[in-house]
């Protein structure tokens, strides 16, 4: 497999050095996928006064809160995903990341990836998820790509990139934004790669149609290593 190339100096200039030490944050987004033939995926622009990545355009997503790591779900991670992610971490954390992931796109678009289920009172970041009548199916995800903010900046994470398709979730054409995500969109991929990206968001789109193509690709990990960016592959 030929490495796919990462504009280092593009990811430097997204989000400049300010300096001090902060420990990554874990997050996660989903990158959710329309169309065989065209295949297109959902994506939001920031608003303008945000700290981190104003204006960028982005896939839904955002650090992990303690409710995920109990919140119910109804299916679980398949076998694959789950072998990669606990390959990093202890499997109670994988699986809130991916938790997280299903959250965070309901939280900045409306959408709610899972199945059908009886309303539940619960609080925390969860309730309106919840009372919506549905339950996270995280058996539909794909693990794309791990990535690391560099050294430095206002913002550091240390983000899992999930995928998965339209029709896992329950209402597609319900998009209800936040306001985080000034603007909600489905996104030709090839259209996509013309907008105002991070660097390693424009990393991602590739490894997305690439993967597409080949869905067991190897996983990348982007991160900074003795002042360099990285690129790592497990299998």
């Amino acid at each position: 497999m030929n490495p796919r190339p990462f504009d280092a100096a593009q990811d430097l200039a997204d989000a400049p050095r300010v300096g001090g030490a902060q420990r990554p944050k874990d997050a996660a987004t989903l990158i959710l996928t329309r169309g065989e033939k065209r295949p297109e995926v959902l994506m939001g622009r920031r608003a303008p006064g945000h700290v981190f990545m104003a204006s960028k355009w982005v896939f839904p997503g955002g650090r992990i809160e303690r409710s995920d790591f109990t919140a119910a779900s109804n299916g679980a991670l398949s076998p694959d995903v789950a072998r990669r992610l606990e390959a990093e971490m202890p499997a109670r954390r994988a699986r809130a990341l991916a938790l997280a992931a299903v959250r965070e796109t309901f939280e900045e678009t409306g959408l709610i990836l899972g199945r059908a289920a009886p309303t539940a009172s619960v609080a925390g970041p969860w309730r309106e998820y919840r009372q919506a009548g549905a339950l996270p199916d995280l058996s539909v995800l794909s693990y794309v790509t791990r990535a690391i903010t560099p050294p430095g900046r206002t913002r550091r994470f240390d983000a899992r990139f999930f995928m998965a398709p339209v029709e896992a979730l329950r209402d597609p054409d319900r998009i209800e934004g936040s306001g985080e995500l000034d603007e909600i969109a489905w996104i030709p991929l090839e259209e996509a790669q013309g907008l105002d990206l991070p660097a390693i968001t424009r990393f991602v789109l590739g490894e997305v149609a690439e993967r597409l193509e080949t869905p067991q690709r190897p996983l990348p990990f982007v991160h900074m290593v003795r002042g360099r960016h990285v690129i790592d592959h497990q299998d």
